[in-house]
């Protein structure tokens, strides 16, 4: 027996087990009683007895079981007979699991193939031990639930209980690994500022975090100050990519809610909610293949001497282009949430379309126009692939769009490519880099939902 076996097992038990279930409710209901709840939640009841209590015991079994498996083969006689370094061990005792599993036939060294009859015997042995237990529990809780289909008995609450148990599970693991990335970042980001100071950091205008192997080195102790990479990351995701962004999206909201037919509506926003579905990695390849070379171009004849094949302005361009969607759709909503006795009211006074527009409409929708505007430029400051395959790896302090800038993200995959040791402040300073990046869209993203709240609550 294999685990998927007794999670077969165990479902199909449950759905038996409710349709007894409720054969026994209809049957008490064709008998004249008078049921509290209806059969079909004596039977969800009675499934749901059947059914979680055994799952949550092969979730739960399912880890433990791997570490019993391994630990007994590594006890047998061929497992002791394994190199004692880690890597070599791994990668033994992975090809005899893909072996014991079926997934290959032979493996590269010559002691998987030994261990594989060892690994399926200790995994069938551990998986009938799993999956008995599941299905023991899967008959009990049915049973158990069976005995309790009556007419007085309140089935339906007792549903809308296990309901409730699982949309606040859901909620729990999303706070719970909400606050997990947060003390993953916090720890390692303190680990960092124990070997850097935080005013360096935080204040400092070099960044050079190449530290070298030795003390007498050049640059061994590095240079960690972020200014220039939150001034990069500012700088393109939240000057440029909105210089852009704003008024594209808000003029196509605008058209598309007060002047575009329906027929036309219906086929320009789809249209443009496609520009939302496109992978970051396109928008890279068309900003390195296409802007940028165009950018550099526009550099030289305007005779910018420093113009560079990636420059902010390039990646600043097709960030703006990437987040016009989002810009556009909360616009969109944000207009056509503004009461339709507004715009009535100013065009009975004699305004035309234009001026109800600018007069009425906009300053009504304002707030969510803000807040979408506030999510845009937290969505483009955590933009990654734009950024490193257009705008360069350089930490230049400047104000010139076309000098080659990097920012906060692109360090973030610059520090942490390839083998890495977690013990030096090179690797360390991308959690200090991301744990002020996760406050600083924390921030935005909370101004804009206290924006968007007031105006439902004005306009709802």
């Amino acid at each position: 027996m294999t685990l998927t076996i007794a999670l077969a097992a165990v479902l199909a038990i449950a759905v038996a087990f409710a349709y007894l279930g409720r054969s026994r409710a209809r049957g008490m209901r064709s008998g004249g009683s008078r049921l509290n709840s209806l059969p079909a939640y004596h039977a969800g009841y009675v499934f749901l007895w059947a059914a979680l209590p055994a799952l949550l015991a092969l979730a739960a079994w399912s880890p433990i079981q791997n570490r019993l498996v391994e630990q007994a083969v590594l006890a047998s006689p061929a497992g002791q007979q394994l190199p004692e370094f880690d890597m070599v061990r791994d990668t033994i005792l992975s090809e005899a699991y893909e072996i014991a599993a079926g997934q290959r036939e032979a493996g590269f060294n010559p002691e998987s193939t030994a261990l594989a009859p060892v690994y399926r015997a200790t995994l069938a042995h551990y998986a009938w031990i799993g999956g008995g237990l599941a299905i023991l529990l899967a008959l009990a809780g049915g049973a158990w639930a069976l005995t309790r289909v009556h007419p007085g008995f309140r089935a339906r609450s007792g549903v809308e209980r296990w309901v409730m148990g699982a949309l606040v599970g859901a909620s729990l693991i999303a706070i719970l690994t909400t606050l997990g990335i947060v003390l993953s970042l916090l720890f390692e980001s303190l680990r960092f500022f124990s070997m850097v100071s935080p005013s360096e950091f935080l204040f400092g205008t070099q960044w050079s975090p190449q530290t070298a192997l030795r003390a007498d080195q050049a640059g061994s102790s590095g240079a960690f100050g972020s200014i220039p990479l939150f001034w990069g990351t500012i700088f393109i995701g939240a000057i440029i990519a909105m210089i852009v962004a704003i008024p594209l999206g808000l003029m196509s909201a605008i058209f598309l809610t007060q002047y575009a037919p329906a027929k036309l509506r219906s086929v320009l926003k789809p249209a443009l909610e496609i520009l939302a579905g496109v992978p970051t990695v396109v928008y890279g390849y068309f900003a390195a293949l296409t802007v940028a070379p165009l950018v550099r171009d526009l550099g030289i004849a305007l005779g910018i001497g420093s113009a560079s094949s990636e420059s902010a302005l390039a990646a600043g361009l097709v960030m703006g282009i990437m987040i016009i969607p989002l810009v556009s759709s909360m616009a969109d909503d944000s207009i056509a949430a503004v009461p339709q006795s507004m715009r009535d009211g100013s065009l009975a006074l004699g305004a035309t379309r234009s001026e109800t527009i600018k007069k009425v409409v906009l300053p009504a929708a304002l707030p969510g126009v803000v807040g979408g505007v506030l999510l845009a430029v937290s969505r483009a400051i955590g933009e990654t692939m734009i950024v490193v395959m257009a705008a360069g790896l350089a930490a230049n302090l400047t104000i010139n769009p076309f000098d080659s800038v990097t920012t906060v993200t692109t360090q973030i995959v610059q520090l942490l490519t390839g083998d890495q040791e977690f013990d030096s402040p090179k690797t360390l300073a991308a959690f200090a880099l991301g744990l002020v990046l996760f406050l600083i869209t924390l921030v935005l993203n909370l101004i804009a939902l206290r924006v968007v709240r007031r105006y439902r609550e004005a306009y709802e």
